[in-house]
C-alpha cells in the first residue's frame, strides 16, 4: 500500500508528440493535487514518459531505472509511459519489478486511475490498449512553453514502414474533431501564444479516417489561419505520399503557415525504398518536391534519412549521398538502421557492419554540414522575420525563423513573444546570430 504523492518528478524521452503527451500527464497531475518538482529526489512519484523508436533510447531509460532500484526510496512510485511501455508491456514488470505501472500512449487518460489502484491495492498495474479513443482533455495541459504550443490533430499512423514500431505502440490513425483543434487554438490564442505547431506521425493523413466530417488537412489549415493572435502555423510529421498540391497551395496562400515542409525521403535506393515499405519512387519524390518549389519557391525541407538499411549497398548508399546533392535539406535528422523489436525488419539479418553505417553516417552528416553552413552564410545581412521565444542561459533572446533556423540577438524582454525583424552578421554551427 502507497500513501497518496504529494510531488511528482515527470521526464520526457522522444518526439514533440511524447512531449505534449507529458503536458497533458502534468496538467490532470497539478488537477489531482500534486506539486510539480525538477529533482527526482524530491519527488513521490515519478514518471519516464519513454520512446521506442531508437534502440539507444530504449536502453537509456531502462538503465535509469535500473539504478532507481538501488536507491528506491519506500514510499516512492514509479511509472513508465510512452511508445516503450507499449513495446516492451509486461516485460518492464519482469526486467525492473520496481516498476509500480506501465501507462501505454493511448491511455494517458487513465493516469489518475492506475494511480489510485496502485495506492490503494499496492499491486502493479499494466494499461496498454493497441486502439486510441479521442478523449483526452488537452485545454488542461501545463504548458512548457507561454509562446509556442504542441497540438495534437491526429494519432497513430497506418503506413507500417518496415524498420518503424510508431503503428504497434500508437496504433491506427485517429484524426481527432476539427471543432475541438479550433477551440483549442482559439484557446491558445487568448492565452497569447503566438505559434502553434500541429503534430501527428503522418499529420496530411489527417481527417481521412473521418470522411463524413469532409475535412482535410488543408482544409483545417485555411480554418486555424483565421484564428486571431496566432501569427505562425507549423506541421510535423508528413509522409511524402500524403503530401498534397492542396496543401502546397495552402503554405503559399496563408499567412500564418510557416514555409518549412518536414519532407522525409529516408533513403535514395528505390530498392531499399521499396524493402522499408515507403510506397513512393525516389523519382516520385523528386518530383513532388519539385511541385512544391514551383508553388512555393522559398520553401525549406527537412528530411529524415536511415543508413545502413539491411542489405544496403555501397552503390545503394551513394544514391542516397546524392539525394542530398539534388536538395541541399534546411534540417535532416540521420540515424543508422538499428532494428526494433515487432517490426518487419526485424526479421530481417543486420548485415551492415555498424563500423560502415558509422562511415556513411559521418560522411552525409559533413556533407549536410557544409551545405547548411553556406545556407546560413548567404542569409548574412538579409532581415529575418524572427518569433522571439524566451532567454538563453547566457542571456541572450532566443527565437526562430519561419524557416526554422536558430537566432540569437541582444534586446529587451519586451521583445519576447514578439515578431520581430533580425539581420544576422554571423553564425556559430546551427545558429544564426544577429542584431534586431
Amino acid at each position: 500500500m502507497y500513501q497518496e504523492p504529494k510531488s511528482f518528478f515527470i521526464r520526457t524521452y522522444g518526439c514533440q508528440m511524447n512531449e505534449l503527451d507529458t503536458e497533458i500527464m502534468v496538467g490532470q497531475l497539478l488537477k489531482r493535487g500534486l506539486t510539480r518538482v525538477h529533482e527526482e529526489e524530491l519527488a513521490d512519484l515519478l514518471i519516464y514518459n519513454t520512446c521506442s523508436i531508437r534502440d539507444l533510447a530504449e536502453r537509456k531509460v531502462m538503465g535509469k531505472l535500473g539504478l532507481l532500484g538501488r536507491s528506491k526510496k519506500k514510499k516512492t512510485l514509479i511509472g513508465v509511459t510512452g511508445c516503450m511501455a507499449v513495446a516492451k508491456k509486461e516485460a518492464i514488470f519482469k526486467k525492473i519489478p520496481h516498476v509500480d505501472f506501465v501507462l501505454g500512449t493511448n491511455n494517458i487518460s487513465d493516469l489518475n486511475e492506475v494511480l489510485n489502484d496502485v495506492i490503494h491495492t499496492g499491486k502493479q498495474a499494466l494499461r496498454t490498449d493497441s486502439a486510441f479513443e479521442e478523449n483526452l482533455d488537452y485545454l488542461a495541459a501545463e504548458r512548457e512553453d507561454s509562446v509556442k504550443a504542441h497540438v495534437s490533430i491526429i494519432r497513430g499512423c497506418d503506413k507500417f514502414c518496415t524498420y518503424c514500431v510508431v503503428p504497434y505502440t500508437r496504433g491506427k490513425e485517429v484524426s481527432r474533431p476539427h471543432d475541438d483543434i479550433i477551440t483549442e487554438v482559439k484557446m491558445l490564442a487568448d492565452k497569447g501564444y503566438k505559434e502553434i505547431t500541429l503534430l501527428g506521425q503522418n499529420v496530411n493523413s489527417y481527417g481521412k479516417d473521418k470522411k463524413e466530417s469532409n475535412i482535410l488537412f488543408h482544409d483545417l489549415l485555411y480554418k486555424l489561419d483565421q484564428i486571431d493572435g496566432i501569427k505562425r502555423i507549423r506541421f510535423l510529421t508528413s509522409h511524402p505520399v500524403d503530401i498534397t498540391k492542396e496543401l502546397m497551395f495552402a503554405i503559399r496562400d496563408l499567412p500564418s503557415v510557416c514555409e518549412f515542409v518536414h519532407f522525409p525521403i529516408q533513403a535514395g535506393s528505390n530498392r531499399i525504398l521499396k524493402k522499408m515499405h515507403r510506397i513512393y519512387t525516389k523519382e516520385e519524390y523528386f518530383e513532388k518536391v519539385a511541385l512544391l518549389k514551383e508553388i512555393v519557391p522559398n520553401a525549406s525541407l527537412g528530411t529524415d534519412i536511415i543508413v545502413g538499411f539491411p542489405t544496403e549497398t555501397d552503390e545503394e548508399f551513394e544514391e542516397t549521398y546524392e539525394v542530398f546533392k539534388k536538395i541541399p535539406y534546411s534540417v535532416a535528422f540521420l540515424y543508422s538502421f538499428s532494428s526494433r523489436q515487432g517490426t518487419p525488419a526485424m526479421r530481417w539479418k543486420d548485415d551492415v557492419p555498424e563500423s560502415v553505417k558509422e562511415e556513411r553516417l559521418q560522411r552525409l552528416l559533413e556533407l549536410h554540414n557544409r551545405q547548411a553552413a553556406e545556407e546560413r552564410a548567404s542569409m548574412l545581412g538579409n532581415p529575418v522575420e524572427v518569433l522571439i521565444e524566451k532567454r538563453t542561459k547566457t542571456g541572450q533572446l532566443k527565437g526562430r525563423t519561419r524557416c526554422w533556423k536558430k537566432v540569437i540577438t541582444e534586446g529587451p524582454d519586451s521583445l519576447i513573444g514578439t515578431l520581430t525583424m533580425v539581420t544576422p552578421h554571423s553564425f556559430n554551427h546551427q545558429t544564426l546570430i544577429g542584431s534586431v
